[in-house]
């Protein structure tokens, strides 16, 4: 088994899954029931390309836990046949990544220009957020916080009345590129907002209260190269001095366990925790504006997927938050918010157990700022179709997630600090 797998490997170590046709790849689910074939995906992550989905690094993989990968079409009937030969438990999440990809677009609002209800492109987002703030000029407004690696403007969207000694919540979208449902709920949130306030007492009640910081999308440079070259890319585009591996993972580049657990410091790895903490721009400017309204901000939300988790510090580390059985019983509440809509069921709990380990995420490091109310989501599915969820899929999701901030933002409005 072994000697076959090296020979099919030796020539595709270098080989990488940027030919941009995802005709054929396969996305597996195996669940390792030891060390032993633990040990079998480590070979295999060593011998060729792997795109680990879930968790997002073979380091991560433990006996017991459902590891979800992709790899190439040329080589996913030897990794089957490696898997049937080990005795491991696998499935075949995605057959064919291509036709997952090409079924995402089965929205029926097919226009061209922007839509609650589709994935919509950088250019549109952008001219959205310039759009809703003109015709909503007593509810939101736009500023730009930096720049990205490759020159593009950070829109920040601002929500609320205007009042005096306001405090506020932070909110952002679009950390990994690929995950393109976070983006389309942080668009969702802004238009209920603007849509419900006057309407809906708790949404008026929050907006007259508190002010809202969106931040739509993180990694804009990594979203426009899944649009234009290779949908499955997760991290941002700068480049790495002394290596030809782009990109560092912008939820690793917080100084929060800096590049310990859960991070690495190969440039080419796909949780590369960066040259140094906030060595990307986009960190920088997300992580100086909230130092600049410490005083004011009281939550911070970020939103990811997949898996239907939500999340609180720690991830870089077992230990618990000071206020863990507070964060757990909102977690708790809002998790049981999300699921009266759809029946859509959320684990709950600190990263670092409920999950894996990561070091260098927003989240705690936000928590470690003194924002106590700190939460991650991870949105939709559980691998069904991973993070090529449908668009007919985002209202239902948006929907639903917005129960559970609505219950989060209300809990941080009886309890401000």
């Amino acid at each position: 088994m072994w000697a076959l797998l090296l020979l099919v490997g030796a020539a595709s170590v270098s080989a990488h899954l940027q030919d941009h046709s995802f005709d054929g790849q396969k996305v597996f689910r195996v669940l390792p029931q030891n060390d032993e074939q633990v040990e079998i995906l480590n070979f295999l992550a060593s011998i060729m390309e792997v795109d680990f989905w879930r968790p997002d690094s073979v380091t991560l993989i433990r006996p017991k836990m459902q590891v979800d990968f992709r790899v190439e079409a040329q080589k996913s009937f030897d990794v089957e046949d490696l898997l049937k030969e080990s005795g491991m438990e696998y499935q075949v999440l995605i057959d064919n990544l291509q036709a997952a990809l090409d079924a995402q677009f089965d929205s029926k609002a097919r226009t061209a220009s922007h839509s609650y209800e589709k994935y919509n492109n950088w250019d549109t987002i952008a001219a959205w957020t310039a759009d809703i703030a003109a015709q909503n000029p007593d509810l939101v407004s736009r500023s730009v916080i930096g720049e990205t690696y490759e020159g593009r403007p950070m829109y920040l969207l601002k929500l609320g009345k205007s009042g005096l000694n306001k405090k506020a919540i932070f909110m952002d979208c679009g950390f990994h590129a690929r995950e393109w449902i976070s983006p389309a709920f942080c668009q969702w949130f802004v238009k209920e907002a603007v849509e419900t306030y006057g309407k809906d007492t708790v949404i008026t009640t929050l907006l007259d209260q508190l002010d809202f910081y969106v931040l739509p999308v993180v990694n804009i440079d990594g979203y426009v190269y899944t649009w234009t070259n290779d949908r499955m890319w997760r991290k941002t585009r700068s480049k790495n001095a002394g290596s030809i591996c782009i990109g560092t993972d912008p939820n690793r580049n917080l100084n929060a366990g800096w590049c310990t657990l859960g991070a690495s410091s190969s440039p080419c790895a796909s949780t590369y925790c960066g040259s140094a903490p906030e060595s990307e721009k986009e960190t920088k400017a997300l992580a100086d504006f909230i130092r600049e309204h410490l005083s004011t901000i009281k939550a911070y939300l970020t939103i990811h997927s997949y898996s239907q988790l939500l999340l609180f510090p720690y991830s870089y580390t077992y230990n618990l938050p000071s206020n863990y059985n507070e964060l757990n019983s909102i977690a708790k509440a809002a998790s049981k918010e999300l699921a009266s809509l759809y029946n859509t069921k959320y684990t709950y709990g600190p990263g670092a157990e409920t999950i894996y380990p990561a070091a260098g995420g927003s989240d705690d490091w936000a928590y470690d700022q003194g924002i106590k109310y700190s939460f991650t989501f991870e949105l939709r599915d559980t691998g069904r179709y991973g993070f090529l969820l449908p668009e007919s899929q985002i209202k239902p999701t948006c929907e639903e997630t917005l129960l559970a901030v609505k219950y989060i933002a209300n809990y941080v409005l009886e309890h401000l600090y």
